[in-house]
């Protein structure tokens, strides 16, 4: 069992980072004037709700930052994080610019490119974090979200990959399961019944649509541009053909879809279903150490690749606790915050730092971590497929939901 400890970290108020390691970042002065103006501050965080461990992790965080910074952390527990967005985009149409009532948001994709677009982010203060220092930045993920530079409007809080799962004990070998979008049409169709996806705009569910997109498309280049509108029918025609061709052999003939991925892996664990889907590596060790599945659950994914990014948090342009919400996002990005979040009995979501930048200690503490006997080796997760533009899966969001969606 790994201890939480700060190894060769230097804890200086209450800040997790060593004075080596500072260096872009935040001057020692600076930062303490934002810890100081943070106390007593209560940030309402916005973030998806739908995950018990997530929503543990979350109350962590919060009681680390109440004993730590003085900050309460109010968890704002959300199906949508488009909801979020159009909470802010009312408050800035009412004239709010102060006062806000979201002061981190839980983001990525569409939602941080609709946010940017219509100016409700915050000025650039990720790069000025202190533990900003640790980030791994030589991953392009972490400062492009979906083809869009952040501009450090967002912090990044950890990674994501898709990767499939099935229980052996019922389906058999692993390395038998599909091994592409078009050999998973094709078991679907010799096992009705048996596979299903989250509809969107479940971000688990269009996550696999983005999948599927990618897959069976000409150039999946055109995807890293916006949408074009008069090229749109024929660009995502393949998509809609593999659709069509799975949704008579869907989990209840496609009349109904599982509401998100905990969803799905209820149908798994009660044998409804044999494959299923998470864009995390460590999602079938964390529901196997959660005693939500069996241990007979084992991880595979596609050798051609399957989609990958980095999620992140952002600050709104009209949050009232601005300072404190910094104080929330370094805490994320700190060595301690992330090795419990990476570890699969808390959460299993793999880190955004660079272990190349950490003192030893911590660098052992991650080597440590015992990530479970259903979670594959990075070395077998395959190529990461980059995220198409975010026009991309607002347009086929839409698009599904006419087709599919009545």
């Amino acid at each position: 069992m790994i201890g939480f400890r700060i190894g060769a970290l230097v804890l200086a108020a209450g800040l997790f980072v060593s004075g080596a390691a500072r260096g872009e970042a935040a001057s020692d002065a600076a930062w303490q004037a934002v810890l100081d103006e943070a106390k007593g501050e209560t940030v309402y965080f916005a973030a998806w709700g739908g995950s018990q461990n997530i929503n543990d992790y979350i109350a962590w965080v919060g009681g680390e930052g109440k004993q730590r910074f003085d900050v309460t952390l109010n968890h704002v527990k959300l199906d949508d994080t488009a909801s979020a967005v159009a909470t802010v985009l009312a408050e800035k149409a009412a004239g709010k610019d102060m006062g806000g009532s979201i002061d981190l948001i839980w983001i990525n994709g569409e939602n941080f490119a609709a946010m940017q677009e219509q100016g409700l982010l915050s000025a650039g203060f990720a790069t000025e974090l202190p533990n900003w220092a640790y980030v791994d930045t030589q991953n392009p993920t972490v400062t492009v979200d979906f083809t869009l530079p952040t501009l450090g409007q967002e912090s990044p809080w950890g990674g994501a990959k898709l990767v499939f799962f099935s229980d052996t004990a019922r389906s058999g070998l692993v390395e038998a399961m599909p091994k592409s979008a078009g050999e998973l049409l094709d078991w679907a169709k010799a096992h009705p019944g048996r596979f299903s996806y989250p509809a969107p705009p479940d971000f688990v569910g269009s996550s696999f649509l983005k999948q599927v997109l990618i897959e069976t498309i000409a150039d999946p280049e055109v995807l890293q541009a916006p949408v074009d509108e008069a090229g749109f029918e024929a660009v995502t025609k393949p998509l809609w053909d593999w659709l069509d061709a799975i949704q008579p052999v869907l989990w209840r003939s496609g009349r109904d879809h599982p509401q998100n991925y905990p969803a799905m892996k209820q149908l798994l664990a009660d044998g409804e279903l044999e494959i299923i889907f998470a864009f995390n590596p460590a999602e079938a060790s964390s529901g196997i150490a959660a005693g939500e599945l069996p241990d007979t659950v084992r991880s595979f994914t596609f050798p051609g690749g399957t989609l990958g990014n980095t999620h992140f948090v952002a600050i709104p342009y009209n949050s009232s606790s601005k300072s404190a919400a910094k104080v929330v996002a370094n805490f994320l990005i700190s060595p301690e915050a992330q090795l419990r979040k990476e570890d699969p009995r808390y959460w299993g979501d793999p880190t955004v730092l660079a272990m190349d930048k950490l003192p030893e200690d911590d660098r052992d503490a991650f080597a440590e971590i015992d990530r479970g006997i259903a979670t594959l080796p990075p070395s077998q997760l395959g190529p990461v497929l980059a995220e198409p533009h975010p026009s991309w899966m607002t347009r086929i969001e839409a698009e599904w939901k006419r087709r599919y969606g009545g």
